[in-house]
């Protein structure tokens, strides 16, 4: 049994996972990799909910930072905005920020971090890396998916109006806030994040795969069927 014991931050909810002989068998350090839509947040959500896990998105994390207007923020809202990649160096610094913020063997899953090898090289640098979980979608299927994505300013909770509805299209369901379509949301931005992402972020599928931690999954389908096999791959 795995037993949470929280404690807040501003930034992070910090989940410790307790040493039993089932979170021993668990991979503790896990990077989810996947083109943009492929679901990795909401795997990577389920896992923190049901296991404990710390999920670190760098995409949550960036738009806090756009919004808050912080240094870091105004550098990246230029990439964001146009769907390219935000530079390796304020990636890594704003990780290594987060990783330092952790108690020792707390469980982790990277969440759009790392995206390129050179990335992994310095995620690997500060922690074992267990398990890269590759979720694999065709390109149409991701378009799909996330010209119709909906996001809320506040709480960065994401919907979609075919297979994750709002009971009101127009609010979040968790706060109430106002929805909007990101601007790397759209069809234009969409199709040059995905080539971004086979340019850029593809070789990472090799780079764990020669290291023997690649596990690839079908991310089509029932999103608990999905989950039931993510189960599976953190034993």
């Amino acid at each position: 049994m795995t037993v949470r014991l929280a404690r807040a931050t501003t930034k992070v909810r910090v989940v410790f996972l307790k040493t039993e002989p089932m979170a021993v068998r668990m991979k503790t350090k896990i990077v989810l990799l996947g083109p943009p839509g492929s679901g990795k947040g909401t795997q990577g959500e389920k896992l923190s909910e049901e296991f404990g896990y710390v999920r670190m998105s760098t995409g949550d994390m960036l738009r806090e930072a756009v919004r808050k207007g912080t240094d870091l923020g105004i550098k990246a809202k230029g990439y964001m905005d146009s769907g390219a990649l935000v530079p390796n160096d304020l990636i890594i610094n704003l990780m290594k920020e987060k990783i330092a913020s952790l108690a020792e063997g707390t469980g982790i899953i990277f969440d759009g971090f790392p995206r390129t090898v050179e990335q992994a090289d310095a995620l690997g640098e500060q922690i074992d890396v267990d398990l890269a979980l590759n979720l694999d979608v065709d390109d149409e299927e991701l378009v799909k998916r996330l010209t119709m994505r909906r996001s809320c300013p506040q709480c960065n909770a994401v919907y979609h109006l075919l297979y994750n509805k709002p009971q009101n299209e127009r609010f979040c369901d968790k706060c109430g806030s106002v929805l909007y379509q990101r601007d790397d949301d759209k069809e234009d931005t969409v199709r040059n994040r995905l080539k971004v992402y086979r340019e850029n972020t593809f070789p990472l599928i090799d780079y764990y795969d020669k290291k023997g931690k690649l596990v690839t999954i079908q991310g089509v389908g029932d999103i608990n069927e999905i989950f039931d096999k993510v189960k599976k791959a953190i034993q």
